[in-house]
C-alpha cells in the first residue's frame, strides 16, 4: 500500500501540473477526484506515510491572526518606470554605450503580487510578501494553496531562494466577482487587488478557493548550481518544476527591444491573466554586478508601462440582473469596441445612484475603458443621444415581477421575493449549507444538477424529494439518494434559529437569527412582531428590522413557510434553562490569539453556553478573553476594571 500512496502522489501531481500550469489536462475532474480520494483515505490510516509534497498538504494550516514578519536577505527591489519610448531608450543607450553588445532579456511584467519562495533540500520551507522590499510577511501557509508552486523540486537543491509574482487568472477573477455580486458582496477592481486580498486571508482555506498562480522570474539566493545569465536560470527553474514567465526573447539592438515591447502590449487582450508593462533587463550577472544598483532599484532593469486604453462607444440599452439576495444590478450594452485586444459589449453601471450622478441614458456616447486591464467602465458621458431621456430606475424585479425595494442606508434596489427564479439556486445552496438546515450531501453541485433536472424549483421542494427520482441521476446512486433524503429528513428537527438563518432574510445573519429564536420562540410569533419589538432586541438596529418587515409581509415568504409547516419543517426554539447555561447573561469580548481554539471556535461555545460575544469592550462588557498579541481591546478591559480572563480560566469556567 506504501508503494501505492508514493505512485498516487507523483500522480496527482503530474495531473495537476497538466492542468494548472500547462492547460492541458488528460483526465476529467471526476477521475482527478477519485484519485485525491484514495490519497486520502490512505494517509488517514496511515498519517506516519504523509510526504511533505502530497497534494493534501496545501491546505493544511490552520487559520492565523498574524503574519510573521520575515527579512528579506536578499532585498526584494522595486524596478525604475519608463512611461514612453523616449525614456526607455535613453535608459537603453546609456548602458549600450558603456558597455557595448550588451544582450537585454525582454519579458511580460505580470501585474500581481510579488513574493518569495524558500526550499531547502528541495522542498518547500518558506513563502513570504514582498513588503517594503526589505521586510516582508510570513504566507507559507496560503503559499502552499497555489497549485502552481512545487512543494518538492525535481533536483534536491540545498538551498534556493525565487521571486515570483502571484496574480489570479482572469477566468478565476470573473468568477470570483460573480459569486461576489451573488452574495452581494463587494467585488474587486482589478485582478490585482484580488490576488492581493486572496494572498493575505487569514484562513488558507479561503485562499485556495481563490484559484491564485504564480509566474518565477528570478532567484535570489541558490546552493548547489553556478548560472551566469537571466536566460539560463530560467531554463534551471523550469527544469526544478517552476512556471516561469510564459515567454522571453533577447536582444542587443535598441529599436528590436522597442518592437519587443510593443509587440507583448498588443497580446495584452489576448492572454489569460493581466500584464501591466514589459521588463527590460541585462542578461548577464557578471555585468549586472558592474552597472550596479541604487538603494531603490538595479540600473541594470527597467518596466516599460502601458497606458490604460480608453474608446467611445454608444450605449444601446440598460438591462437588469438579479443576483442571489436580490440585488437589482444594472448594465450598460455597449456597441462592441475593442479594447486592450478583446471586444467590450458591456459594462457594469453599478447601481440606481452611479446612473443618476452621471446622468447616462440609453442612446448616450460614452468614454470606456477596462479598469485593471479587465473590468470594462464607463468613465463619463461625452453626449446625450438625440431624443434621449434620463433612466428610470425600475422598482419591480425583471425575473418575478414582484416589488423591488430600496431599504434606507443602502445603494442597492432588491428583490424581497424568496421564491425568485433569478435568485432559486443560491438560496436553495445556502438553505442547505452547514450553518443553515445543515443538509449533508446537497452541495452546490448536487443542488445545481437537480435543479437542471427540474427537482427543485424552490427551498420547500426539498422536503419532496423522494429516493427513486434521485437515484435516477448521475452519479446519485441509491445509497447515496438514501442518505440524501435521511439528512433531508433529520434537518426538519433543526432549531428554530437555523431555519431563520436559512431562510437568507436581508441583514440576518447567524447571531442574529439565534437572538431571534431565543426573544420570539416560535415562527409565528416572529411573523407577528412589531418593528418596535425586533429594535427591543439588543444589537438590532432599524434597517434589520425593516428588512425582517418587508420578508414577513411578502405573500411568497407566507407561502413558502406554510410549505415548510406542512413538510413537517420544526417552527419552534428549543427550550433550554438559563440554568444549566454556563455563560447565561454573559457577554464576552475575544482579543488575541488563543493557544487552543480560533476565535470562532471560542465564540460557538460561549454562545452554546447562553453567553453574547460583542466586537467591542464598554461597560457592559462582563468578560474579555484575551490571548497573545491582544491590543487595545485588552488595554481598554484593563482602564475600565473589567474582568480578563485566558484560555485556562475559559476551561476552567466550563468545566465547574
Amino acid at each position: 500500500m506504501e508503494e501505492r500512496y508514493k505512485e498516487l502522489i507523483k500522480l496527482i501531481n503530474y495531473h495537476s501540473r497538466r492542468y494548472y500550469d500547462m492547460d492541458e489536462p488528460e483526465i476529467d475532474d471526476y477521475e482527478y477526484d477519485m484519485l485525491m480520494r484514495e490519497l486520502k483515505e490512505i494517509e488517514a490510516a496511515h498519517p506516519e506515510w504523509i510526504e511533505p509534497d502530497s497534494p493534501t498538504q496545501r491546505v493544511g494550516g490552520k487559520a492565523s491572526n498574524t503574519f510573521e514578519p520575515v527579512i528579506h536577505n536578499v532585498p526584494m527591489q522595486s524596478l525604475q518606470d519608463m512611461f514612453s519610448h523616449g525614456e526607455m531608450e535613453g535608459f537603453l543607450e546609456k548602458i549600450i554605450n558603456d558597455y557595448p553588445g550588451t544582450g537585454f532579456t525582454v519579458e511580460p511584467k505580470i501585474d500581481g503580487l510579488s513574493v518569495s519562495l524558500e526550499y531547502r533540500d528541495g522542498l518547500f520551507v518558506r513563502g513570504s510578501t514582498r513588503g517594503d522590499g526589505l521586510i516582508g510577511e510570513d504566507v507559507t501557509e496560503n503559499i502552499r494553496t497555489i497549485r502552481s508552486v512545487p512543494l518538492k523540486l525535481n533536483t534536491p537543491l540545498p538551498f534556493l531562494e525565487v521571486r515570483g509574482e502571484v496574480y489570479m487568472p482572469r477566468r478565476a477573477f470573473e468568477k470570483l466577482n460573480a459569486r461576489q455580486l451573488e452574495e452581494d458582496q463587494k467585488t474587486f477592481r482589478n485582478p490585482r487587488n484580488a490576488a492581493a486580498g486572496s494572498l493575505r486571508q487569514k484562513n488558507p482555506a479561503i485562499t485556495a478557493e481563490r484559484m491564485l498562480d504564480i509566474f518565477v522570474f528570478n532567484i535570489q539566493q541558490i546552493e548547489g548550481a553556478q548560472l551566469t545569465s537571466h536566460r539560463q536560470s530560467l531554463d534551471l527553474l523550469g527544469e526544478l518544476g517552476f512556471k516561469t514567465v510564459p515567454f522571453y526573447n533577447c536582444y542587443e539592438k535598441k529599436n528590436e527591444i522597442i518592437e519587443e515591447i510593443e509587440r507583448i502590449g498588443s497580446l495584452r487582450g489576448e492572454l489569460s491573466f493581466d500584464i501591466d508593462g514589459a521588463v527590460v533587463k541585462v542578461d548577464s550577472f557578471a555585468l549586472r554586478e558592474q552597472i550596479g544598483t541604487t538603494s531603490k532599484f538595479p540600473k541594470w532593469a527597467a518596466a516599460f508601462k502601458y497606458p490604460p486604453e480608453e474608446k467611445q462607444t454608444k450605449l444601446t440599452d440598460i438591462e437588469i440582473s438579479v443576483g442571489r439576495t436580490g440585488v437589482l444590478t444594472p448594465v450598460a450594452v455597449l456597441e462592441p469596441v475593442l479594447i486592450s485586444g478583446s471586444l467590450v459589449g458591456r459594462a457594469t453601471l453599478h447601481n440606481a445612484d452611479f446612473i443618476r450622478e452621471m446622468d447616462i441614458r440609453v442612446g448616450d456616447t460614452v468614454l470606456v475603458r477596462k479598469a485593471g486591464e479587465i473590468i470594462p467602465e464607463i468613465l463619463t458621458v461625452m453626449e446625450h443621444g438625440a431624443g434621449s431621456v434620463p433612466y428610470i430606475y425600475p422598482d419591480v424585479c425583471p425575473s418575478c415581477g414582484d416589488k423591488a425595494v430600496r431599504l434606507d442606508g443602502e445603494a442597492a434596489t432588491r428583490c424581497i421575493n424568496p421564491e425568485c427564479p433569478a435568485q432559486t439556486l443560491r438560496n436553495i445552496i445556502h438553505f442547505a449549507s452547514r450553518d443553515a438546515m445543515d443538509i449533508e450531501g446537497l452541495g452546490e453541485a448536487v443542488v445545481e444538477q437537480f435543479v437542471s433536472a427540474g427537482l427543485l424549483k424552490g427551498i420547500a421542494d426539498i422536503y419532496t424529494l423522494k429516493a427513486g427520482d434521485i437515484a435516477g441521476l448521475e452519479r446519485m446512486g441509491e445509497k447515496s439518494a438514501q442518505n440524501l433524503t435521511y439528512a433531508i429528513e433529520n434537518s426538519k428537527q433543526n432549531d428554530l434559529y437555523k431555519l431563520i438563518y436559512a431562510l437568507g432574510i436581508r441583514q440576518i445573519g447567524l447571531h442574529a437569527a439565534k437572538l431571534l429564536a431565543q426573544k420570539f420562540k416560535t415562527m409565528d410569533a416572529l411573523k407577528s412582531a412589531t418593528e418596535e419589538e425586533i429594535l427591543s432586541i439588543d444589537g438590532f438596529g432599524a434597517v434589520m428590522a425593516e428588512s425582517l418587515c418587508n420578508f414577513f409581509a411578502s405573500p411568497h415568504a407566507e407561502n413558502i413557510l406554510q410549505k415548510l409547516k406542512e413538510c413537517g419543517v420544526n417552527m419552534t426554539a428549543r427550550e433550554s434553562s438559563s440554568d444549566s447555561l454556563k455563560f447565561a447573561g454573559l457577554s464576552f469580548v475575544l482579543t488575541g490569539t488563543l493557544p487552543t481554539y480560533t476565535r470562532d471556535e471560542a465564540a460557538a461555545i460561549i454562545e452554546k453556553n447562553g453567553g453574547k460575544v460583542v466586537s467591542s469592550v464598554s461597560k457592559k462588557t462582563s468578560i474579555v478573553l484575551a490571548g497573545e498579541a491582544a491590543g487595545s481591546k485588552l488595554t481598554k478591559a484593563q482602564t475600565l476594571g473589567i474582568k480578563i480572563i485566558d484560555e485556562n480560566e475559559f476551561l476552567k469556567m466550563l468545566n465547574d
